[in-house]
């Protein structure tokens, strides 16, 4: 299977389903962005600002995607583009992870690392075995799924140990006053602040297909390809988002229940990040 390969011509009724958006089609899309500033002024739900601001910023930062794609996957350069293209996304995951939950600044450089490690896997098992082709459009698709999907999980997963280690703090010193270390604590209150992190992402797994259909299988059915190549590819991505969620959450919640001890086992304050 070829990654985003147009169907093959069977006479098929997916050979004829090719899609070719207009800029005109696109302007009356925003008649549903406009039905729905109309809603929240008629409901007074004072959502408008927000509304119009995520419209324009999503308008202009998937343009801006686009001409870059545009500009840098003809260059002799391109698969250099594309690495550094994944090297910003995973810098600016981690910095969209730190200013979500700023009290654990010092998590920094753990989110860093595990978001690494999880695109590495990634893109290590699915292109070292062919999976996907390798191809400077597919490095940035393949790492920008994952890291997209990986954030949220993250965010959770930190929200979660600040707020364990903030109502469960008596407990937490009533171990480490019995003679638990840093690794029982963190048996203690790892497994659970995982499990609701990534409770999300496997309800999400579950209802695919059913009461869903995924945008990577959808997009690829409107683009022409073969009903049993999307599904397929979405399953591969499916997994991988499964996978990668999973690893970078463990390593954020294993290493910074770590991180908020200090060597002779006292708290680090709140104050002074966690």
């Amino acid at each position: 299977m070829t990654f985003l390969s147009i169907a093959r011509k069977t006479g098929s009724l997916y050979d004829q389903q090719i899609v070719d958006i207009s800029w005109l089609e696109f302007t009356l899309s925003l008649s549903l962005v406009v039905v729905t500033l109309l809603l929240s002024l008629l409901l007074r739900l004072h959502i408008e600002n927000s509304l119009f601001v995520a419209s324009v910023r999503a308008a202009l930062q998937l343009l801006a995607v686009g001409l870059f794609f545009t500009a840098i996957f003809d260059h002799k350069f391109a698969e250099l583009w594309s690495w550094l293209w994944v090297i910003l996304m995973v810098l600016l995951a981690t910095e969209i992870i730190r200013r979500r939950v700023p009290t654990v600044k010092r998590l920094s450089p753990v989110a860093l690392i595990a978001i690494i490690t999880s695109v590495a896997i990634v893109v290590s098992v699915v292109f070292l075995f062919a999976v996907i082709d390798y191809t400077p459009i597919n490095i940035v698709v393949v790492s920008g799924i994952t890291i997209g999907n990986i954030v949220p999980s993250a965010v959770l997963a930190v929200q979660q140990l600040n707020m364990q280690l903030t109502s469960r703090r008596l407990e937490a010193e009533s171990l480490l006053a019995l003679g638990a270390d840093k690794s029982i604590l963190t048996k203690f209150f790892a497994p659970q602040i995982i499990k609701t992190a990534i409770t999300t992402q496997i309800e999400r797994t579950k209802v695919v297909g059913l009461i869903a259909l995924p945008g990577a299988m959808t997009g690829l059915l409107l683009a022409g390809v073969e009903p049993m190549d999307a599904v397929l590819l979405q399953l591969i991505v499916m997994y991988m988002i499964l996978g990668s969620a999973t690893i970078t959450v463990s390593m954020i919640v294993w290493f910074g229940l770590k991180l908020s001890l200090t060597n002779d086992l006292r708290f680090i304050s709140q104050n002074n990040d966690i």
